[in-house]
């Protein structure tokens, strides 16, 4: 058995949708490119995911022009298998399904570079289900509805309201379905837990670390720099710890 209590033989793959242009951003490459503490934030992100010992391979959807992760030396690596992007994320996920072998799926965002090992193996101790699981941080913020002109109209109750995080986790045969099940009827796909819902499913949320975040402005690529160097710290804490006498 391995640490994280599954089998041996068990293998997971990870799906990486990186065929967005990341437009907020306004940089002159693709956000996941940009630079971040010595790497790209991909290869941070792609580094994440590989040191977890239940994911086996990767599947990283790429747009048709993308020029730059050929630059990379992750480019070699045998366990990333690339594929052609979709016109949206949803059809980015499920081109890439279609190469996915293992029984189960995790779909995580390119531009979450933040992700620990430690919030994969929470999610696969729940997830391993029917209907998955997401990670995802509990709101803190008060929560405002507004109309079109921006005039407040109501104060949301935050008690049962979460930020969707990635990864999520599914069997592959059941994502692969919703998903085309929810393109078919030209639903608006945000995440693969709003396909797996329509296709009348019900996902567990897991906590997740609300360092976990998706690089989608300039200044979060600042914070995403100080949250890794706070994770190596923890690490290097942890480390010293367990070698004391």
């Amino acid at each position: 058995m391995m640490n994280n209590g599954l089998p041996d033989q068990f293998g997971l793959t990870a799906v990486v949708p990186a065929a967005g242009i990341g437009s907020r951003m306004g940089a002159e490459c693709p956000k996941q490119y940009l630079s971040l503490a010595g790497k790209t934030i991909l290869e941070h992100t792609l580094l994440r995911l590989l040191a977890h010992p239940a994911i086996t391979t990767i599947v990283l959807a790429l747009a048709p022009d993308d020029c730059w992760f050929e630059t990379l030396v992750l480019a070699r690596d045998p366990r990333i298998l690339r594929v052609l992007g979709g016109s949206d994320r949803a059809r980015s996920v499920l081109n890439a399904l279609h190469q996915v072998k293992s029984d189960w799926v995790l779909v995580h965002d390119a531009a979450r570079p933040c992700l620990t090992s430690a919030d994969i193996d929470a999610l696969l101790a729940v997830g391993l289900t029917p209907d998955g699981a997401i990670l995802g941080s509990r709101v803190r913020d008060t929560m405002k509805r507004s109309d079109e002109a921006g005039n407040i109209i109501a104060t949301v109750p935050r008690e049962a309201l979460w930020h969707a995080l990635t990864p999520q986790l599914f069997a592959t045969r059941t994502l692969k379905g919703a998903l085309e099940e929810g393109l078919a009827l030209g639903a608006l796909i945000t995440d693969e837990a709003s396909a797996m819902e329509l296709a009348g499913h019900v996902p567990r949320m897991v906590e997740g670390r609300a360092d976990n975040i998706k690089v989608t402005r300039p200044e979060d690529l600042a914070l995403a720099g100080l949250f890794l160097r706070q994770q190596q710290d923890e690490l290097a804490i942890t480390k010293a710890t367990k070698e004391q006498p």
